[in-house]
């Protein structure tokens, strides 16, 4: 007799030698070992290959190696734990039969062992070679009945829980004996024992109506069967559903009913699309009756099988007395003929047609419009039943057309000359654009005034982007003498044409203050006083924000007054520094043209050769970004920090181009201006301490 044997775990061969049976012996005893191996060479049957081990940790590594048929374990081994070392075997190699032997006769112990997973269980001084192989040869049988037993259920237990339908068994009193994973799945529930130790009293606890389950039970009782009972449950979390369940009863030898068993289906979506059907006939209905329109529906014969009270109303007749006939029984043959024509039409191509129809009622001098929509109807296979149509006055529209068909022809009459009004206006902004960009340095002075403008002991820089044709931003560089410099700088609020007027009358303001212009703070308070003179009668005052400064090459001193305008930045290249000018008290003051007394203080500063004053408006800073992020003052100066050391036009663009990376509108807007004043490097001696003081204004 020779057996095959399928299997794949670690320790055991996936088909049994059909000429040799490999055995592992777990045993310390050599002389217990001996005897084993005498009686395997003694079977009739097959031949066999023992492999000893003496001990368990050698007979796991054994298995770990190399595949055998089947082990007989000694439960005396040092290193084991008696009967847990079969549980041990079995987690190691889990196809693998396991035969335990012992030292006692002990129906107790053998009993231990099988229930601990051995196969068998024999007595060492009473083996002989036909009891050890009868025993392998059970064994193996034994172990191959049961690893086909665990697979049918493993099999049975792979259907029923994936079956899509929940499977339950109840009892009459209302608790659950047995349920299937789809069956807590369609309650909500992790798993099915969740549900059965849950849903203890199914009256009360699942169904919604009251009532349900006792209705349920007489059914049961009934008839023993039931199917198609539609009912709405609670789910775990508290949602209502509807499902639907089929069910028998099962009974004993006595007829008593032991429990009821059945399936579980969730119906929750056909209800609602068969409550939504309902709700849309309602809902059609509804809005059918209510319209104004007048609504009908023909067969292919042309014969009227509806219309709504308002085509009753038109007609004078009653739906009844409507149904059935033909426009032939209501109207006059040339109209029957022409609305017979049209339906034929609908009915042959199966499109929808609309047409407006005119219509001069008897004894009137005004014409009607009716506007008219026929659409096919169709069966479920795509034919033409019939068609409904929809018709309605639209005589007040048509007029209304017909006004603004009028309205639209002097409409655009009023663009073309609007448009010839807007070219002119843009030929005067473009001149007054280039007259702005004329009244802005077109060249610097030189310090002194015989120098080259390459030997300037100032230098200067500046960068002009109007938002628009015109803006609201404008600055000025003037000699005060051979050794003073005086740069100012204004940002009107907004950009356009109202912008740019008040730009030109600072500019103008600004030549009229030649007096007292080596004193900043004078000079923006008398600016101020001055500009809210002329915005104050026109009620509407600008905000204009300015900083004025006051340089001397010779001295390195520099005096400057700021009216609420961005604090400009001083480049101190020798300290390898960049920081913003605050006034001496650090208090911003207001802007020009809101408060014709305030009076601006001057502050003093110095400068180093190579330092350069930075100058800006904040539309250079106003961006926005990604994620909405803005540009700050402090992005700015962190910029031209990271630049501190290149010339200032190379500074300037680098700067512009990085705000214009960060722009998600590509670039600024609004009107932006920089001005540089650089102090060339052969203009002084060593630099002196940098120093910052209040001074009269």
């Amino acid at each position: 007799m020779v057996w095959r044997w399928l299997g794949g775990q670690p320790g055991h061969r996936a088909v049994m030698s059909l000429d040799r049976l490999k055995v592992l012996l777990i045993e310390h005893d050599p002389g217990f070992t001996r005897s084993v191996g005498d009686m395997l060479g003694q079977t009739r049957d097959w031949s066999a290959e023992l492999r000893a081990a003496t001990g368990l940790q050698d007979g796991l590594s054994a298995i770990n190696d190399n595949q055998f048929d089947v082990v007989l374990l000694d439960l005396s081994v040092p290193d084991g734990a008696g009967l847990a070392n079969v549980s041990l075997l079995q987690a190691k190699a889990p196809q693998l039969p396991i035969i335990v032997a012992g030292e006692a006769d002990n129906e107790a112990v053998a009993l231990e062992a099988v229930h601990a997973g051995a196969h068998d269980y024999l007595v060492k001084d009473q083996l002989n070679p036909g009891w050890l192989e009868r025993s392998i040869r059970y064994a193996i049988e034994r172990h191959r009945m049961d690893q086909a037993l665990m697979l049918a259920e493993q099999k049975y237990h792979s259907v029923f829980d994936h079956l899509v339908e929940g499977i339950f068994q109840t009892t009459p009193e209302g608790r659950y004996l047995m349920a299937n994973a789809a069956l807590a799945r369609i309650y909500g529930y992790d798993s099915p024992n969740e549900l059965i130790l849950t849903l203890t009293d199914i009256s009360r606890s699942l169904y919604v109506q009251p009532g349900r389950r006792e209705e349920f039970v007489r059914l049961m009782q009934q008839d023993d069967t039931l199917s198609g009972f539609q009912s709405q449950v609670h789910r775990k979390d508290g949602s209502v559903i509807w499902i639907s369940e089929n069910c028998r009863a099962v009974r004993d030898a006595d007829n008593r009913v032991m429990y009821y068993e059945g399936t579980v289906e969730d119906i929750t979506l056909p209800r609602q699309v068969e409550e939504n059907l309902r709700n849309s006939e309602n809902l059609y209905h509804s809005l059918v009756e209510t319209l104004p329109q007048n609504i009908f529906r023909k067969d292919r014969d042309g014969r009227f099988t509806f219309a709504n009270q308002q085509f009753c109303k038109i007609l004078g007749r009653t739906l009844e007395e409507i149904v059935g006939k033909t426009d032939f029984d209501f109207f006059p043959a040339e109209l029957a003929e022409k609305y017979q024509r049209d339906d034929r039409r609908v009915m042959e191509t199966g499109k929808p047609y609309q047409t407006v129809e005119e219509h001069q009622p008897p004894g009137s001098a005004s014409k009607l419009y009716v506007q008219v929509v026929k659409t096919p109807l169709h069966d479920a296979a795509g034919n033409v039943l019939g068609l409904q149509g929809i018709f309605w006055d639209i005589t007040q529209q048509q007029l209304a057309d017909e006004k603004i068909r009028r309205i639209n022809a002097l409409l655009a009459q009023n663009r073309k000359e609007l448009r010839a009004k807007n070219l002119q206006m843009e030929e005067d902004l473009k001149m007054a654009r280039e007259i702005q960009l004329t009244t802005l340095p077109q060249q610097y002075p030189s310090f002194p005034q015989q120098a080259a403008p390459t030997d300037s002991r100032f230098q200067f820089t500046h960068r002009y982007l109007p938002s628009g044709t015109v803006g609201g931003d404008c600055f000025s560089v003037s000699a005060l003498s051979d050794t003073e410099a005086a740069v100012f700088i204004c940002d009107v609020a907004g950009h356009g044409v109202r912008s740019a007027l008040v730009t030109a009358m600072v500019r103008a303001l600004v030549e009229e203050l030649k007096p007292v212009a080596r004193h900043p703070g004078k000079f923006l308070t008398k600016l101020n006083r001055d500009l809210c003179a002329i915005l104050k009668p026109t009620g509407t005052p600008m905000l204009t924000t300015a900083f004025y400064l006051v340089a001397n090459w010779q001295t390195g001193a520099m005096r400057f007054a700021n009216a609420g305008h961005p604090r400009p930045l001083h480049l101190r290249r020798s300290a390898g520094e960049a920081r913003a000018l605050f006034n001496s008290s650090r208090k911003s003051q207001a802007a020009l043209g809101l408060v014709d007394d305030t009076v601006y203080e001057g502050t003093d500063a110095k400068l180093a050769p190579n330092d350069l004053i930075m100058l800006f408006t904040d539309g250079l800073y106003e961006v926005q970004g990604d994620n909405d992020q803005f540009y700050s003052q402090e992005c700015v100066l962190e910029a031209v920090q990271r630049r501190l050391q290149l010339p200032a036009p190379q500074l300037f663009d680098q700067v512009l181009q990085e705000i214009r990376n960060f722009s998600t509108e590509d670039g600024f807007v609004d009107d932006v201006c920089l001005v540089g004043v650089e102090l060339a490097a052969t203009a002084l001696g060593p630099a002196p301490a940098f120093a910052s003081t209040s001074s009269p204004s």
